[in-house]
């Protein structure tokens, strides 16, 4: 097969046009015009003429070449293109070259699982709320890329998400199980429509979690009691800006987060307004202010005006009152959590109002129970405000009268 000895090609020289000396068996020599001798192995794939170099003679001898025309011909036997072999190899090398910088700068390598996840959370970035997305990316660093964020996002499998999410579910932290779970999936959804890998492993991970049970915010219903909660509510012994925060709750009845975090620019006493951006969902709100609400802002005012807001944190960092201190204060009067929490003023305010014959409409607009429809949300934000109005009054008066243990009849919606 093979046709020269390797004088023939140490002799030959460059003539006017590049030529290629046959050595049989698809090896071949090119001299260019420059005298410059290089290897190349001649063949055909899929009926299309391939050629692949094999690199400078005599660096790599007749011997060597022959080998490695003979290993082609072999990948093309089998149905492999040499040549694509080639490329990827050389891919490969580069990916590694580049790898090993970027594991010393500390950055997750190419095509990892972390790579391409961070790749998603910076093209989702925008459809999300940015709290939204420090929370997943917070999940992120501190369930999942420890386990399978260096791996190559092709070899992660369903045991390896299994292993981040068992710790959790052993734990009996099943939410954060699911949501660990579900911003698995959602990566690699992405990942699957860029081309980076083929299918979703953590799809099978799901029925492996436990159901996460449903439990309802504990309230008190009961207008005896409720009289009761607000008289032991009076007699709370915490700082003045907790006990504060602690009265003011049942008569607006907003989600604890959001009293916690009231701001003074917000406020218009004058007004008797309380008018905010309500994150959890999206919408621009207006919470009229009973005359009873606004003696209790006033109250605390000369202590708090002067700053950001209304119930500003014990350590003065310029933070809002911190997060569970209402629950916190409910439980040193002795209301446990599974009893009364400070979420279930928003619950005792919608049943009461609804057994008193209010429009459920201006009670849910009153809890701001909105879809996140920016048009309908425009419309809605002063929606049944003069009905509210009344019917935020009407509350604050029936709560006085149960805490004195009057016998009260509250203002019904007529009509």
């Amino acid at each position: 097969m093979n046709l020269n000895k390797d004088t023939v090609y140490r002799s030959a020289k460059a003539e006017s046009k590049n030529r290629m000396i046959n050595d049989g068996g698809g090896l071949y020599l090119q001299i260019t015009t420059q005298n410059h001798k290089r290897w190349y192995f001649v063949y055909t794939f899929e009926s299309k003429r391939k050629k692949l170099s094999i690199r400078v003679y005599p660096a790599v001898t007749l011997e060597t070449a022959r080998e490695k025309a003979r290993e082609a011909r072999e990948s093309v036997a089998k149905g492999v293109d040499p040549a694509e072999t080639k490329a990827q190899v050389k891919k490969a090398k580069k990916q590694a070259s580049t790898n090993e910088k970027l594991i010393e700068a500390g950055l997750p390598v190419v095509d990892s699982f972390e790579y391409v996840c961070r790749q998603w959370l910076a093209d989702t970035a925008h459809t999300v709320r940015d709290i939204t997305q420090q929370k997943k990316f917070r999940r992120f660093e501190l369930y999942v890329f420890p386990v399978i964020g260096r791996m190559p996002i092709v070899a992660v499998k369903s045991p390896d998400v299994f292993a981040i999410v068992r710790p959790l579910i052993i734990k009996n932290q099943l939410e954060t199980a699911h949501r660990v779970r579900s911003d698995i999936s959602a990566a690699f959804a992405y990942a699957i429509a860029h081309g980076f890998t083929d299918y979703d492993p953590a799809q099978a991970v799901g029925a492996q979690i436990p159901a996460q049970k449903v439990t309802h915010n504990a309230a008190i219903t009961d207008p005896k009691e409720v009289g009761q909660l607000l008289r032991d509510i009076g007699n709370y012994q915490g700082t003045f800006v907790v006990q504060t925060a602690l009265r003011l709750s049942p008569y607006l009845f907003q989600r604890p987060g959001e009293i916690r975090q009231m701001e003074w620019k917000d406020v218009d006493l004058a007004a008797r307004e309380w008018r905010y951006f309500v994150t959890k969902t999206e919408v621009k709100h207006i919470v009229p202010l009973s005359r009873q609400a606004v003696e209790i802002l006033e109250s605390i005012k000369p202590l708090t005006g002067a700053g950001q807001y209304v119930f500003p944190s014990s350590r003065g960092d310029g933070r809002p009152m911190s997060d569970g201190t209402v629950r916190t204060s409910l439980k040193s009067l002795g209301y446990e959590k599974d009893v009364m929490s400070a979420h279930g003023f928003r619950t005792t305010a919608s049943t009461l109002l609804n057994e008193q014959g209010w429009s459920p409409d201006a009670i849910e607009r009153q809890l701001c129970h909105m879809p996140r429809d920016q048009v309908r949300a425009a419309y809605n934000r002063a929606q049944y405000l003069d009905e509210r109005r009344r019917m935020m009054q009407s509350w604050a008066d029936y709560l006085d009268g149960l805490k004195t243990g009057a016998t009260i009849v509250p203002f019904r919606k007529i009509g």
